[in-house]
């Protein structure tokens, strides 16, 4: 008797969950709510914007151009970016030091550098020399050694020929992306087990062929999100090449027709809209790229969670 008595003594009571308040949380909504109300009533009702002026000037043939020409020098900068990176990546992991300086250079260099100041730079590297010759170097000493009138030139190109203001853009915003896609890659290269490389290396594989069949393909992961992030920084950066100039860019564009017509404002904010949606669908094919590259680690990832549950819980 006594015993069940005390076992009903034991027995805890049914605990009663009481819901947490928080006020704050209620308090951010309403302000932010305020905010937004005032936002959308200063877009609707403020004659500085223009919406009528704005939506006809945007669509124009020039624009659309524009548009083109930005989404191009975002596509080429990327693809030589991207493969330069690797190259200079390989090369500052690689056990040579005249190689691995070389590219710690070509980083620092880059790195340390303002874009729209590398961009104003090769737009005027025409100032260096008028034209660039190619053939055989110091053929005039080595024709007054022999004697005779020797011409080892092979061809020539007008520097104002080739490197046109889309060129100089595009080389700038290329090699500067180089520098940063190196680091991104270096990074991903350095988070994949190096016991995995050994291995490959044991079994008679090459170094480049390891790096290229078993490093590369894993470091995706950790490569794909900052790529993507680069991607639609270089689309924004494309504005820039408007101080080389680029007649044709989006930005310049915009702002020529803000210009001959005075209305400034409208053009800028017509110019936040469209990076805005450029940018948005990058942002959509950047999801589901890694996505794709993420599938197998986010399996075992929850493959190892829910093994860990089932051993907790005796499973």
């Amino acid at each position: 008797m006594t015993e069940a008595k005390t076992a009903e003594r034991v027995q805890p009571e049914a605990i009663t969950a009481v819901p947490v308040r928080r006020p704050g949380r209620w308090v951010a909504i309403v302000v932010l709510a305020i905010v937004a109300a005032m936002f959308v009533h200063m877009l609707v009702t403020n004659d500085a914007f223009q919406w009528r002026f704005m939506f006809d000037n945007m669509f124009r043939p020039p624009v659309i151009e524009g548009v083109r020409t930005s989404l191009t020098l975002t596509v080429l900068a990327m693809a030589i970016g991207v493969v330069l990176g690797v190259v200079i990546a390989m090369m500052r992991l690689s056990p040579n030091p005249i190689l691995s300086t070389a590219a710690w250079v070509y980083t620092w260099f880059f790195r340390a550098v303002p874009r729209i100041v590398l961009l104003v730079l090769f737009g005027n590297l025409g100032i260096l020399y008028s034209s660039y010759e190619f053939g055989l170097p110091f053929d005039r000493q080595l024709g007054n050694l022999l004697g005779v009138d020797l011409d080892g030139r092979l061809f020539g190109l007008d520097a104002r020929t080739v490197l046109t203001g889309f060129v100089a853009g595009l080389l700038g915003l290329a090699l500067s992306e180089a520098a940063y896609m190196a680091e991104i890659v270096r990074a991903g290269m350095k988070a994949v087990d190096p016991g995995q490389q050994e291995a490959a290396q044991a079994l008679g594989m090459a170094r480049g062929t390891s790096l290229r069949r078993i490093v590369l393909p894993q470091a995706m992961r950790v490569i794909v999100p900052p790529t993507g992030n680069e991607t639609i920084a270089m689309l924004k950066d494309t504005s820039l090449v408007a101080f080389v100039p680029v007649t044709n860019e989006l930005f310049f564009q915009l702002q020529a027709i803000g210009a001959r017509t005075f209305q400034v404002f409208p053009m800028l904010v017509a110019a936040c809209l469209w990076y805005l949606a450029m940018t948005s669908v990058l942002m959509v094919g950047q999801y589901y790229v890694e996505r794709y590259f993420g599938r197998g680690f986010g399996t075992q990832q929850a493959r190892a969670r829910a093994q860990a549950e089932n051993v907790a819980h005796g499973h």
